[in-house]
């Protein structure tokens, strides 16, 4: 079975790998897919896609039976509905497993895999019953971090070793990324 775990990925963080490592031990999982979205519908991204890319490919580089891949279409729903991943899950974190209602065309995509919804311990996993076995859901060991924190973080000059692999945190620092400052990027 394929899993997916689609995102902006700006930047990716330790929490991105702990659900990752997490989604292949406890689901199964043959290969995972990490799709990083070019052009997001929901939101801007910060930094270009071929950075974002070469960020998450810094950041799971370590993980077995996983690659990285850049996702063209801004839905899940546009991407799944080529049926290019047959039998699949499709990984998001309680932060996303709460917005999936709003996600475009929801139902369309529970027809075409199922999801699989990866909470902190000792947080409930959101109320998706109404989907059925449509979703699943399981526990990881994540840090309490969120892409947004790491952007503030970063342009406010602060580090943010701790919380992303150490690869991402190279290249950023490297390359001057999610700095608010003209020049740098």
């Amino acid at each position: 079975m394929i899993g997916i775990l689609g995102g902006t990925f700006d930047p990716p963080h330790n929490g991105h790998v702990a659900l990752a490592e997490a989604a292949l031990e406890k689901l199964g999982i043959d290969e995972l897919v990490v799709t990083v979205v070019a052009r997001p519908g929901h939101r801007p991204a910060i930094e270009d896609a071929a950075t974002r890319l070469r960020l998450a490919r810094a950041a799971f580089e370590g993980l077995p039976r996983t690659r990285v891949v850049l996702e063209e279409r801004a839905y899940t729903v546009d991407a799944l509905e080529e049926g290019r991943y047959g039998d699949a899950v499709f990984v998001v974190g309680g932060d996303e497993g709460v917005a999936f209602p709003r996600w475009k065309e929801p139902d369309r995509i529970l027809e075409l895999v199922r999801l699989a919804v990866g909470t902190r311990n000792g947080y409930r996993p959101p109320d998706l019953a109404r989907y059925g076995d449509r979703v699943v859901s399981f526990e990881l060991p994540s840090p309490p971090v969120s892409s947004t924190e790491l952007r503030e973080r970063l342009e406010a000059g602060e580090p943010v070793d701790e919380l992303v692999p150490a690869p991402v945190a190279r290249l950023i620092e490297a390359e001057g990324l999610y700095r608010q400052e003209p020049g740098l990027h």
